[in-house]
């Protein structure tokens, strides 16, 4: 079901399939993979992918309804994020809510991911976290407002959010300079008191020099430091 939602929704925005297997399907830095025992569904998430134009946006929500998924928010402006803010709302079988927007000038095809929003429990807590894994990724703390705190790198950005219930079984991987980063990205986080979810070390199974880290953040979820090694 997830694998229909995801090839109609990025198909129709122009985002072609990279990569898939049995379990998992991937769109560039976008994937979606088969939950099992230790990797739970994702559930509570919210991401917004890039459309062209307004025309694109409206387009893009029809054909999703027209597919017989849910809406979750019909084609229209949302000053309240920016003047130009565009976008349409439909729900995944699981729940999570995936946006297509368009909010200016910008380059489509490098960025297909505009943002993510991700609940939290503790607001204070989030925060303090990604703050601490933020220089290893190549993200900052940007602005701030009441109930969330966005974190900005180039184009993208993310957002924690206080809402209930909290997202979970949410897997973030940022990109390495190197194997050192990556190494003390996973040091930094554990003398800061967060969890351990694996070790600095070569991934082969994904491929050769896949070199990576993993923490939990407060809630559980699953975030990657990662270098690729690849020439």
């Amino acid at each position: 079901m997830s694998r229909a939602f995801y090839e109609l929704a990025l198909g129709e925005l122009g985002f072609e399939l990279t990569s898939s297997g049995d379990d998992f399907d991937e769109w560039w830095d976008f994937s979606i993979s088969q939950a099992r025992e230790d990797r739970p569904v994702t559930r509570g998430l919210h991401v917004a992918f890039v459309a062209r134009s307004h025309d694109a946006v409206d387009t893009w929500w029809n054909a999703m309804t027209d597919a017989g998924y849910r809406d979750d928010g019909a084609p229209g402006g949302r000053p309240q994020y920016t003047p130009s803010y565009y976008g349409a709302f439909v729900l995944d079988p699981d729940g999570n809510s995936v946006e297509a927007m368009h909010g200016g000038e910008r380059k489509v095809g490098d960025d297909r991911i505009d943002h993510t929003w991700i609940r939290v429990r503790d607001l204070a807590a989030a925060q303090r976290f990604y703050e601490t894994v933020a220089p290893f990724g190549g993200f900052r703390l940007g602005t701030r407002a009441v109930g969330r705190a966005h974190f900005t790198a180039c184009d993208r950005s993310f957002a924690v959010v206080a809402d209930t219930p909290p997202t979970e079984g949410l897997h973030l991987a940022f990109p390495a300079r190197n194997n050192a980063a990556v190494d003390e990205f996973h040091r930094t986080a554990l003398a800061a008191g967060y969890r351990d979810n694996g070790a600095p070390g070569e991934r082969p199974e994904y491929h050769d020099g896949y070199y990576g880290a993993f923490v939990l953040d407060p809630d559980g979820n699953n975030v990657e430091l990662v270098t690729h090694n690849r020439d």
